[in-house]
């Protein structure tokens, strides 16, 4: 089935201004509070957001808003999950802005469910459905290019780079956001020597345990893909970018070659923690999961007539490839088929900005002071989201910032993000829903906990099945899995 693009985004053309756009997150961020936001010239972070476009009747004027915004960098490892879904797993910015969107939307069914005014659904067709307004779509931006497939991207001019092409065979530890780590020019070489060696022996350890062959859609290696030279990429690459995201296991592992033929091309991944393996798939991963799925989730599928998807992508100033970005988004999912009705692989438009996050790594490092301490990624994330109670979110390690251990496992520690609370938010929105008017999948059935909900989503499951088939084999098969890499 080719991909092919959802009703609702035959509104996006000449309406996207990628500066715009970027500019409006950045202010947005700037109107929040300053508790969880980086340190000015010693810690940075990431940001995305959601956007809301609106074309006003008989007009071409088209509103924008940002309806969620989410910044972070940190990932909890696998131990630190909890089976009852109140830790918040997956803190990057990403996941945040998609999250606070879900409960933006909630919120908005909420309205329309109890006889209110919602700028972003109508009734639909079917008995219990809604869909959105005319003109209605959203956008998604994030300031840096997101981790995993994504950020594997050419280093064509090594003067132009933010940091020094990678040469040995080995390379230093990716980031959480699949940047480069520099080397410390102040650190003596006698440690970074002794540091590389120890990651050498670690990275051997942990790619000798897979030896199947490639499951990627890709066909093409990084270096018969980046000698080629297509439109947008300077000649003679010489390296690429590293991603601290791995090769989900059980599949073939990047070859660790040096230069361009250190990672595979379009493989599924999972995200670094700190020092432990992660079941948060990379971002690249997740947004191309949506573009299949739609970014609603399976909960609000049950209200939603067709899936939600994003019309336009766009990325902030940063190393970029517009060939990588449509390999690892779009390219990726385009042979999915036989998706049930209202579902469809659609492929957003993809835009960079030439404007820079101003508390990107890059800033930091131009901003910082001797005296002030190592650069490092800050701790904490910010949710922030137009909804009426509680719009403001911070967390850190998964859990409400400056959380004690005294209130861990409590409803004072849970993020308002976590899966127990966005499930209590959709109980909620099924108890505001006259029973006569809810959806048919939520009738009849014994529905009691989150499992069961998703499990009851139909045509969302049988759109999930179709994706894991076809596009990524190696996608995790058991029901638990299914349940944790999200």
């Amino acid at each position: 089935m080719p991909v092919r693009l959802h009703p609702h985004l035959s509104v996006r053309f000449n309406m996207v201004d990628a500066d715009e756009i970027a500019k409006l997150c950045y202010e947005r961020f700037k109107q929040l509070p300053r508790r969880g936001k980086p340190e000015p010239g010693r810690e940075w972070t990431l940001l995305a957001a959601a956007l809301k476009l609106s074309r006003c009747v008989h007009s071409d004027k088209v509103d924008k808003e940002v309806v969620s915004l989410g910044t972070g960098t940190k990932c909890i490892g696998q131990t630190a999950m909890s089976p009852s879904g109140d830790v918040l797993n997956d803190s990057h910015a990403e996941v945040i802005a998609r999250r606070g969107c879900i409960r933006y939307l909630t919120s908005e069914l909420h309205r329309a469910v109890s006889g209110e005014e919602s700028s972003v659904f109508c009734r639909g067709d079917e008995r219990g459905k809604w869909k959105l307004h005319t003109g209605v779509s959203f956008i998604f931006f994030t300031s840096h290019t997101p981790c995993g497939d994504a950020s594997i991207i050419p280093m064509a001019d090594i003067q132009s780079q933010p940091c020094p092409a990678v040469t040995s065979a080995k390379s230093p530890e990716g980031s959480d956001k699949g940047r480069d780590l520099k080397r410390k020019a102040e650190a003596p070489s006698e440690e970074r020597n002794t540091k590389v060696s120890r990651l050498e022996e670690q990275e051997t350890a942990e790619t000798s345990t897979s030896e199947e062959p490639s499951l990627s859609l890709s066909t093409k290696t990084p270096e018969e893909t980046f000698s080629q030279n297509p439109a947008g990429l300077l000649p003679q690459v010489s390296d690429i970018h590293r991603t601290g995201a791995k090769c989900v296991p059980g599949g073939h592992a990047d070859p660790l070659h040096p230069g361009v033929g250190y990672h595979c091309a379009g493989m599924l991944r999972v995200k670094p923690g700190r020092g432990e393996t992660t079941l948060s798939l990379s971002c690249s991963d997740k947004l191309a999961r949506w573009g299949a799925l739609g970014f609603q989730g399976a909960l609000l599928s049950h209200y939603l007539q067709e899936a939600l998807y994003f019309s336009t992508v766009v990325v902030g100033k940063c190393p970029y490839s517009q060939e990588v970005m449509q390999r690892a988004l779009i390219t990726r999912c385009s042979r999915v088929s036989n998706l049930p009705a209202g579902f469809s692989v659609c492929a957003p438009e993809l835009l960079q900005s030439s404007l820079e996050f101003p508390f990107s790594q890059a800033q930091t490092e131009l901003q910082h002071q001797d005296g002030k301490g190592r650069i490092s990624p800050c701790g904490a994330a910010i949710s922030w989201c137009n909804v009426p109670e509680q719009p403001l979110d911070v967390t850190a390690n998964g859990y409400k910032h400056g959380v004690t251990k005294k209130a861990l496992g409590t409803v004072k520690a849970r993020s308002l993000l976590c899966k127990l609370e966005l499930f209590h938010s959709f109980l909620s929105l099924v108890s505001a829903t006259d029973p006569a008017a809810r959806p048919d999948s939520l009738r009849g059935a014994d529905l009691q906990t989150y499992w069961d909900y998703k499990k009851a989503s139909q045509a969302h499951q049988q759109a999930w099945q179709q994706l894991h088939s076809q596009a990524f084999p190696l996608w995790p098969r058991s029901d638990r899995n299914l349940l944790l890499f999200r």
